[in-house]
C-alpha cells in the first residue's frame, strides 16, 4: 500500500471509533435520565402512598370515632325513649295524686262535721250510761271538744283521738275497777268506795262497810242495799285491787228487759 491509503485507512478508522464512542456516550446519557426518572417516579410514588396510607389511618379513625358516637347516639336514643315512659308515668301518677289531692279536700270539709256529731254522741251516751269515772270520762271529751277548735291538729289526728275515746269507752265493758268517788246520800256528801262491774253493775260501799249502795240506770238514783250484800261488795273491792283472789260473788244486778 502506498502512504496515502494507509492515512485513509487510519482516517477512517479513528472516524469510525470516534463515532462509537459519541453513540456510547450519547446512549449513557439516556440511561442516566431514565433511571433518574425512574428514581424521581419512584420517590413520588413513596409519598404518594404515604399519603394515601395517612388518610387511610385518618379514615379509620374517622370511621372508628363515628361508630363510637353512633353508640352513644343509640344509647341516647334508648335513656330517651325510657325517659318518656318515665316522664308519661309520672304525668298520670301527678294527676292520680291531684285527683287524691281534692278528693282529700272534700273529705276533710265533710269529715270536719262527722267528728263534730262523734263527739256529741259520746258526750250524750255517757251522760246516760251508768256513771262511773265521770270526772275521766267528761274531761275526756272536754278534751276532745277543745281540740276541735285548734288549727294546729291536722284532721287525721283529730279523727284518731276521737276513735281512742271510743276505743276507751268501749274497754269500760269489760274491766273490773275499785276507785274512791264523792256521791250524794240522802242529800249530803258521802265518800265511798266504788266497785265498777263492767257496764253490768256499779255499786258502792262506805269505808266503815256500814251501807252500801246499787247504782239504778233506770231511776238515775242510788238504792240502798241489804246487809247480805256487805261482804261481797267488800271481797269485789278486794280483788279489783288485787289484795285477794278471784272468786264468785253475788252483785245485785238488774235482769235485763
Amino acid at each position: 500500500m502506498n502512504e496515502h491509503r494507509i492515512k485513509s485507512i487510519l482516517a477512517a478508522g479513528i472516524l469510525v471509533v470516534f463515532s462509537v464512542f459519541s453513540v456510547a456516550v450519547v446512549n449513557a446519557q439516556s440511561l442516566d435520565e431514565v433511571l433518574g426518572v425512574r428514581t424521581v417516579t419512584t420517590k413520588a410514588g413513596r409519598t404518594s402512598q404515604a399519603k394515601i396510607d395517612e388518610i387511610t389511618d385518618q379514615t379509620s379513625d374517622l370511621l372508628s370515632q363515628y361508630k363510637q358516637v353512633m353508640k352513644i347516639v343509640d344509647g341516647l336514643r334508648i335513656y330517651n325513649k325510657q325517659q318518656e315512659r318515665l316522664i308519661a308515668q309520672q304525668e298520670r301518677e301527678m294527676g292520680e295524686l291531684n285527683e287524691s289531692i281534692d278528693n282529700v279536700t272534700v273529705i276533710e270539709r265533710q269529715i270536719g262535721p262527722l267528728i263534730q256529731r262523734m263527739i256529741d254522741n259520746l258526750d250524750k251516751f255517757i251522760a246516760l250510761d251508768v256513771p262511773f269515772l265521770m270526772a275521766e270520762r267528761t274531761q275526756r271529751i272536754e278534751f276532745l271538744r277543745d281540740m276541735m277548735g285548734r288549727a294546729d291538729v291536722a284532721v287525721s289526728e283529730k279523727f284518731s283521738q276521737v276513735l281512742q275515746a271510743y276505743q276507751v269507752e268501749n274497754t269500760y265493758g269489760a274491766t273490773l275497777e275499785a276507785y274512791t268517788e264523792v256521791i250524794e246520800l240522802n242529800g249530803k256528801s258521802r265518800v265511798v268506795d266504788m266497785l265498777k262491774f263492767g257496764r253490768v253493775a256499779l255499786v258502792f260501799q262506805t269505808p266503815d262497810g256500814d251501807v252500801s249502795g246499787v247504782w239504778d240506770n233506770k231511776k238515775r238514783a242510788w238504792e240502798i242495799l241489804a246487809d247480805k250484800y256487805r261482804a261481797d261488795i267488800r271481797d269485789g273491792l278486794r280483788m279489783a285491787r288485787k289484795t285477794v283472789t278471784p272468786n264468785l260473788i253475788r252483785m245485785p244486778i238488774s235482769a235485763p228487759e
